[in-house]
């Protein structure tokens, strides 16, 4: 396929200054979200064992009743587990405080029956792990808000238009030796040849993911500003949202339904469905609703683990089943798969590890992206022969391996942070606990990168990260508790320890044998005494 060089020139640049604008912050989002796609496990794995709790149909009789007449708070709100889990204590949550948009929930009350069958009802701290990765992931660690929503979920918006173009921009580039090229990846002296081989290869096998996730991001983050210029262009004085016939409470003394009738009525209208848990929500307000998770391995699920029926909680009315796989109008079948294609929630444990690959690929394109614009930059930036590359080059070289490896490291932290601070008391909540292994090991190393230079400083934080990933296994062989059925997260780390310790000796070998001619040059006869 012939493609005139002129516009191949201005493509090429497009594709260059946007994927380098956006790369660091989308490495952040991609390797946090390729995380998520386990949220449940990661939590389940920070959180000491669960005390033992009765199963729903105990909870049916009495308990419900109980814990709503001793503490009232919990009418605001609060949810029935129909699923053990190592970081569930109770079968019955509430959360005491005001939640706010987007923020991680630290401390939730859990309600249950002691040895001598008596109502037990405490404040426990959550472990805001897996909540506190998907926060990474959709602000890249930015901090600040913007109104109700945090400033980074815009950064990743517009990061996410430029990501855009970029993948459009790269596939114009590549269009006239696809053929020839796809499955290329040339070894040899040139290594920047097989750099780009590999970071095509990547780029074009997962494009269709990256398409859909770049979209989703811009929708996710701009949702309220599409949804204000809907009401003004087309809904003018109607309301976008009309409430659901059906709402709202029967009578002042019209009791909740049981547990038992809420699965029978479940049953009948998602068979096959198997309820994860119960969501009573505003309870004493005109608008009581009861949203039922619904799990189901062979569907595509509204939410990263469920789809939604919402149901009236004093008559079992159905307010809404748009959520539902099967029970979908064309304009909810449309945000369902929507919403499924950014989560990884369709095709079960299979689709999840595949989105962990095109995560971490992800993550790979924009890391190797940013590598080939500084050795393409370099002999222009040179201000004398092997002198590495002009100022702005090696800044862009430290800010990617520092920012790069240090969002590595700092979740590596909290994940270990998260195991071993969980009982300890220093004053501080668990999220100012997670929070400060992240920034810690993030800033530690763009600081350090840019002190020693991203040469000096590569090899050994990819050593430091492979160290930390190791301790994370260690630490529940060894630490204060173990979960059998999380054992993933420990071999994923393990794998990943493996993994970085590779990495770092190739590093240390590339650096020892670097041409002077590069980016990577500082520091390369220091390199070659330690070897």
């Amino acid at each position: 396929m012939k493609i005139p060089s002129e516009i191949l020139r201005v493509y090429k640049t497009l594709h260059t200054w946007t994927g380098i604008v956006s790369g660091l912050v989308l490495f952040i989002g991609f390797f946090a979200g390729a995380l998520t796609l386990f949220k449940q496990p990661l939590d389940r794995w920070a959180s000491p064992p669960a005390l033992a709790w009765q199963s729903a149909a105990a909870v049916d009789d009495l308990l419900v009743p109980e814990v709503l007449a001793a503490h009232p708070a919990a009418r605001a709100g609060y949810t029935v587990h129909l699923r053990r889990q190592e970081h569930i204590p109770g079968p019955i949550s509430w959360q005491a405080g005001p939640e706010g948009r987007g923020e991680i929930e630290t401390e939730r009350w859990y309600a249950g029956r002691n040895a001598q069958g008596q109502l037990q009802a405490a404040p426990l701290a959550q472990s805001p792990l897996g909540e506190l990765v998907d926060l990474l992931h959709r602000t890249a660690g930015i901090p600040g808000r913007l109104g109700d929503e945090h400033l980074g979920v815009y950064v990743m918006g517009v990061a996410a238009v430029l990501y855009f173009l970029a993948l459009v921009s790269g596939l114009v580039l590549y269009l006239p030796t696809l053929v020839k090229d796809f499955l290329a990846l040339r070894r040899g002296k040139n290594r920047k040849r097989f750099w780009l081989d590999a970071h095509n290869l990547v780029g074009l096998a997962s494009l269709p993911f990256h398409l859909v996730i770049s979209l989703t991001v811009i929708v996710f983050a701009f949702h309220d500003e599409f949804y204000d210029a809907l009401g003004a262009a087309v809904y003018r004085a109607q309301p976008m949202f009309t409430p659901p016939a059906g709402m709202g409470r029967p009578g002042p003394e019209a009791p909740l339904l049981s547990v038992s009738r809420v699965l029978e009525r479940v049953q009948q209208e998602a068979p096959g469905f198997e309820p994860l848990r119960l969501e009573f929500m505003g309870l004493d307000s005109p608008r009581p609703m009861l949203r039922v998770a619904l799990v189901d391995g062979q569907h595509r699920l509204h939410g990263p683990e469920a789809a939604y029926l919402v149901l009236n909680p004093y008559t079992g009315r159905v307010l809404n089943d748009s959520m539902l796989p099967g029970r979908e109008n064309a304009w909810s079948a449309w945000v369902n798969t929507f919403f499924a294609v950014h989560f990884g929630s369709f095709g079960g444990d299979t689709g999840r590890w595949l989105y962990l690959a095109l995560g971490l690929g992800g993550a790979f394109l924009f890391y190797s992206g940013n590598l080939l614009w500084l050795e393409s930059r370099r002999r222009r930036q040179n201000s004398s022969r092997g002198s590495g590359g002009g100022l702005a080059v090696q800044r862009m070289a430290a800010a990617t391996v520092g920012s790069c490896l240090g969002a590595m490291l700092g979740i590596g932290l909290a994940l270990l942070a998260a195991k071993l601070l969980h009982a300890s008391d220093w004053g501080l909540d668990l999220q100012t606990r997670y929070l400060a292994a992240y920034y810690l090991g993030w800033g530690g190393c763009l600081l350090h990168a840019f002190l020693r230079g991203a040469s000096r400083a590569a090899p050994v934080q990819l050593s430091v990260c492979a160290l930390v990933a190791l301790a994370i296994p260690l630490s529940s062989w060894l630490g204060p508790w173990a979960h059998g059925s999380t054992w993933g997260v420990d071999l994923g780390a393990l794998i990943l320890a493996l993994a970085l310790a590779w990495a770092a000796r190739l590093t240390r070998r590339r650096l020892a044998g670097a041409d002077p001619d590069t980016v990577w040059a500082r520091g390369v006869a220091q390199v070659q005494r330690l070897n």
